[in-house]
């Protein structure tokens, strides 16, 4: 392929793949925690720490893991604590951290907010191969989070008071998944953008929780999803020259919209062989549901 003999596609590909995988892992518990916008404001956050890396002149992807996830930990805190003032909060937060990064950019030398567009959008050209090995490393953090902890965050995700009962630790659970998603939004920050990362994290779950609510397939068919889409959005880009942020979160919302016509025939087909397995003489309101382990379901 032709894309593949520059070298900053591979780094791009590399990259989409990564952010593929990502965004959809941890955005299944954000979905499930009912926090599906968590990634939109930390990519607010995050702004800060891409401005203040221009500002000392260091890498802007560690400076802004570091302030978002700061900024994660933050929110957490004024969810717990907050009470009344928690939305005050929290809007000031994120739009102070968008007001940060424009300002500390344009404090740069020679900084401008030209300077923060491959940020706020992705941009192919400019991921560079210091950046591809923190995206790489931080992305096998997140992985290792979300598949490593799968049964413990999904408890705390689907309901803190039972998982509190159990003897799971339940704040530090919850902090790590507010770290995640901010370390999640600096991996995907090069490919999609601050402003669309969000996008990339809940559109593939809702996505794949429309032909199934089982945790684990749900789980694969947004992975899946992530991925096709970053790398489908990554090619289309290169070849129309579109920007690939708005390129992949519309290829993700197509998937939605395709699955999502796709999820009411299935949903009937599935009503009729039930009607057809039930046993002639047991009327519909006396059929005993199937249970279900609460491992296995994905609500939202």
């Amino acid at each position: 392929m032709e894309l593949l003999d520059h070298a900053f596609m591979q780094r791009a590909l590399l990259a989409a793949v990564l952010v593929g995988v990502t965004g959809p892992a941890i955005g299944i518990y954000l979905v499930q925690r009912r926090q599906p916008l968590m990634g939109d404001g930390i990519g607010h956050v995050a702004m800060t720490g891409v401005g203040l890396g221009f500002l000392l002149n260091t890498s802007p992807v560690w400076m802004a893991t570091a302030v978002s996830a700061l900024g994660a930990v933050l929110m957490e805190l004024i969810r717990w604590y907050g009470r009344t003032r928690g939305d005050i909060a929290l809007a000031m937060l994120f739009y102070g951290g968008m007001a940060g990064g424009v300002m500390f950019v344009n404090l740069a030398p020679g900084g401008s907010n030209a300077n923060l567009s491959s940020y706020l959008f992705g941009s192919l050209s400019t991921v560079a191969p210091e950046d591809v090995t923190a995206i790489s490393v931080l992305a096998a953090f997140v992985v290792a989070v979300t598949l490593g902890l799968r049964r413990q965050l999904f408890a705390v995700s689907q309901d803190e008071e039972f998982a509190r009962v159990t003897g799971l630790p339940v704040r530090a659970l919850n902090l790590l998944v507010a770290v995640t998603a901010a370390v999640t939004v600096t991996v995907a920050m090069r490919v999609v953008g601050l402003i669309l990362v969000s996008a990339l994290m809940v559109v593939p779950v809702a996505a794949a929780q429309q032909l199934t609510r089982s945790f684990a397939a749900t789980f694969a068919i947004a992975v899946a999803l992530g991925l096709g889409s970053t790398v489908g959005g990554t090619v289309t880009s290169y070849y129309q020259d579109v920007p690939p942020g708005p390129t992949i979160v519309l290829l993700t919302i197509a998937a939605f919209l395709v699955l999502t016509a796709l999820a009411t025939p299935l949903a009937r087909r599935r009503a009729r062989a039930l009607a057809v397995a039930r046993p002639a003489g047991d009327p519909a309101e006396c059929a005993i549901p199937a249970t279900r382990e609460p491992s296995d379901g994905v609500g939202v």
